[in-house]
């Protein structure tokens, strides 16, 4: 092989190496994560050499047999491809860490808003830069304790303004529920309205605390035609089975989980023995006995409170994904809103949109429930929606808790 050959399949090697051991610098430069991960890319490294010593041998293995006009599209084929490779890295780097932040934010705010894949920023973005983009997007949740009085359910609307609302709200008096299917950020979004709060309690798994079930067969094994996510439950490094609520849980006036003194984190989310639903922080089990509740679950942020949705930063600091909120208007009427994501994770609903969506149909009290996968709305005891788990399949998981029409 002549001078000329060896320099050009060198100089290709180099390239390649060059921009992988630029792409890993830069990254480590703004990540703590993978600078403690020395080994994967010392594998990386070699792999890289492996990979290029194995073309290389190919290359001169087969240089006798090679036409010249063959010869000449292989320079032409590798050219390209290194080019292709280099131009990859660097918009690569320019998406991480370029001027334009608007996918760092959301792939900070999507990440942290999960339980078991924040490591997915983490790879690329220092704990600085992460509290950064958290603090110039969240939710400021109004601090207010739920005006019960608000709600009237003997208070019928007939007259609707809008037709949106004519397609929700018009029933006769056998419905328990309507749902009007229509689209957020291009995906699909499904409203449901139950007519009569008295019918809404919380469903627990069959195997509680060990691990959840679907949706739809809790639904199922309580004969209940209308069911939704609940609360969020605990899930340490996303391995769980999802068969422990977080916080405080009740089921029909009995009490789940959570203290009976003490301050208990999170916020709870539940209806009373008046069939008014309730918002609540910093409370207790049996502080919520006082109050009537008869089935809670533990989850948010709060949306909206006594008619006054809370100050939302940015895209509110979870970014988008596959969502469930739940709201009350002043008629007693129960709102129910699941909104799928796309398999890439890339779309969905922010908690401006849900806030957005539920005063658009009048909630007064609203909030966000479990979201991502466990986003579901079942009919029927069947699924009506599209859930998509990490692996881009398109199924939901077993979580703890749903609420339920019965």
């Amino acid at each position: 092989m002549n001078i000329k050959k060896k320099s050009w399949i060198l100089f290709i090697i180099s390239l390649f190496c060059i921009f992988s051991f630029s792409v890993l610098f830069t990254i480590g430069f703004f990540s703590n994560y993978l600078i403690n991960k020395v080994l994967w890319i010392v594998i990386l490294i070699l792999l890289i050499i492996s990979t290029s010593a194995f073309v290389f041998s190919v290359y001169l293995m087969g240089r006798h047999k090679r036409r010249r006009g063959f010869k000449k599209a292989l320079t032409i084929t590798g050219n390209t491809l290194v080019s292709l490779y280099g131009i990859g890295c660097l918009c690569f780097l320019f998406i991480l860490y370029g001027p334009i932040n608007n996918f760092r934010d959301w792939l900070i705010t999507t990440a942290m808003g999960t339980m078991s894949h924040q490591y997915y920023c983490k790879w690329f973005y220092k704990d600085t830069i992460i509290n950064k983009v958290l603090g110039s997007n969240y939710v400021d949740e109004i601090d207010e304790d739920t005006d019960m009085s608000m709600i009237n359910k003997d208070d019928d609307k007939e007259n609707y303004e809008k037709d949106y609302e004519k397609e929700l709200f018009e029933h006769n008096e056998r419905e328990l529920y309507n749902i009007v299917k229509f689209q957020i950020n291009g995906q699909d979004a499904y409203m449901a309205a139950i007519f009569d709060p008295s019918r809404i309690t919380v469903g627990l798994s069959k195997f509680y605390p060990e691990s959840g079930q679907y949706v739809s067969t809790m639904a199922k094994a309580y004969n209940a035609p209308f069911a939704v996510n609940g609360g969020g439950f605990y899930d340490p490094n996303g391995n769980s089975k999802g068969g422990t609520p977080m916080g405080i849980t009740f089921s029909n006036g009995r009490v789940i989980t959570g203290e009976p003194t003490g301050t208990n984190s999170g916020s709870v989310i539940g209806f009373t023995n008046k069939d008014i639903l309730i918002l609540k922080k910093n409370t207790n089990t049996t502080e919520l006995q006082q109050m009537g509740v008869r089935d809670a679950v533990t989850m948010g942020p709060f949306l909206i409170v006594n008619g006054k949705p809370s100050f939302i930063s940015g895209n509110g600091g979870w970014g988008y994904a596959a969502r469930t909120a739940i709201g009350q208007r002043a008629d007693g009427i129960v709102l129910f809103l699941v909104v799928d994501s796309n398999a890439t994770r890339t779309k969905g609903a922010s908690m401006l949109d849900l806030t957005q969506v539920m005063q658009k149909y009048g909630a007064i009290n609203a909030a966000n429930l479990d979201g991502g996968t466990s986003s579901v709305m079942a009919v029927d005891g069947e699924i009506i929606n599209d859930p998509i788990d990490s692996t881009g399949a398109h199924k939901t998981r077993g979580i703890p808790t749903i609420f339920m029409v019965k």
